[in-house]
C-alpha cells in the first residue's frame, strides 16, 4: 500500500495519525484531500436496496404436556383393555413406563390374596413396606386389614375362596415420601385398577381411603363418604377408613366396626 502523502511529502502511518488527531483537536471535521474533488463528476452509487423483511414465523405454542399425557392414558387404556387375564394384567402394568412413580419404586405391587374372592378391597398406594416386599397392605395397616377382616371371618390367604378376599391399590408403585398421588397418576392408574375389577369379577368391592374413593367414585371425603354405600365400577361398593387412619385415630375404630358388620350382612345376605 501506498505512503500517505501531506502536502508533498510522504508520510508513514504513524505521522499520519498523529497529524489527524492534532487536526482534530484544532477542531476540524471534515477531511479535505489535496486537490478539489467535482462530485457531479463522480459516478452516481446506488444504494444496495435492504433485504425484504422475512415474515415473522408463528408464535410457538407453549408446551403444557397436554399431548404427551393423552399420550401416555392412551397407551394404559390401550395395555389393560389388551390383557385377558390378571397375570397378562399384571406384565403389562408392570411393563408400562409412563407414569414417572415407576422410576422412584423399587418393587412393584400388584395384588394380594384370593382373586376368586367375592370380596376386592381397593386402597390407596403402597407405603414403605408394601414396597419393600411387592406386596399391598403388608405393613403396620396392612396388619390392622388382616385383623379387621378376621373379625368378621374373612382372610386373604383362605383356603375357601368364600371366606378370602382379595387387596390391591389404585397405585401400584409407591409415591416417594408416601404423599397422596396425584391426579395425573391417579388417571394413568385407572385403566388397570378398572380392568383389574373387571377380571376379577368380585361381588363386592371396599373402597379403602380417600384415595381410592376418588379414583372409583371422584369423591373425596371418607370420614363423610364411609359406611354409605355406593356403585364402583358397576358393582356395590362400600367406602371405609384407612387403617393406617385408624391407627392415627384409635376412636374411628367403633366407626369402622359398623361399617365391617354391614360388610358381613351384605355377604351373607
Amino acid at each position: 500500500m501506498d505512503q500517505p502523502r501531506y502536502q508533498g511529502f510522504d508520510l508513514d502511518a504513524e505521522t499520519a495519525l498523529a497529524l489527524l488527531d492534532w487536526q482534530r483537536e484544532m477542531g476540524a471535521d471534515l477531511p479535505l484531500l489535496d486537490t478539489p474533488v467535482d462530485r457531479f463528476e463522480l459516478p452516481v452509487r446506488v444504494a444496495p436496496m435492504a433485504p425484504a423483511a422475512a415474515a415473522p414465523a408463528p408464535a410457538a405454542r407453549p408446551d403444557d404436556g397436554t399431548a404427551d399425557a393423552d399420550a401416555r392414558l392412551a397407551e394404559a387404556e390401550a395395555l389393560a383393555a389388551g390383557a385377558e387375564s390378571l397375570a397378562a394384567l399384571a406384565e403389562a402394568q408392570e411393563g408400562f413406563d409412563g407414569i414417572e412413580l415407576k422410576r422412584g419404586a423399587r418393587r412393584f405391587c400388584f395384588a394380594d390374596g384370593d382373586p376368586r374372592a367375592r370380596l376386592l378391597i381397593l386402597g390407596e398406594a403402597p407405603g414403605d413396606e408394601e414396597d419393600r416386599q411387592g406386596r399391598p397392605f403388608v405393613g403396620r395397616a396392612g396388619q390392622l386389614l388382616d385383623r379387621m377382616f378376621g373379625a368378621i371371618g374373612l382372610a386373604r390367604d383362605a383356603v375357601d375362596a368364600e371366606r378370602a378376599f382379595y387387596v390391591t391399590n389404585v397405585l401400584a408403585w409407591r409415591p416417594p415420601g408416601n404423599r397422596d398421588p396425584s391426579p395425573e397418576e391417579i388417571a394413568l392408574s385407572l385403566p388397570f385398577v378398572r380392568r383389574h375389577v373387571e377380571l376379577a369379577a368380585p361381588d363386592l368391592i371396599v373402597l379403602m381411603g380417600n384415595i381410592a374413593c376418588q379414583a372409583a367414585i371422584g369423591q373425596r371425603g371418607i370420614l363423610r363418604l364411609r359406611g354409605g354405600w355406593v356403585e364402583a365400577f358397576g358393582r356395590p361398593a362400600l367406602p371405609m377408613t384407612h387403617p393406617a387412619y385408624l391407627l392415627r385415630n384409635p376412636a374411628a375404630k367403633r366407626d369402622a366396626w359398623a361399617d365391617l358388620l354391614a360388610l358381613q350382612a351384605r355377604l351373607e345376605g
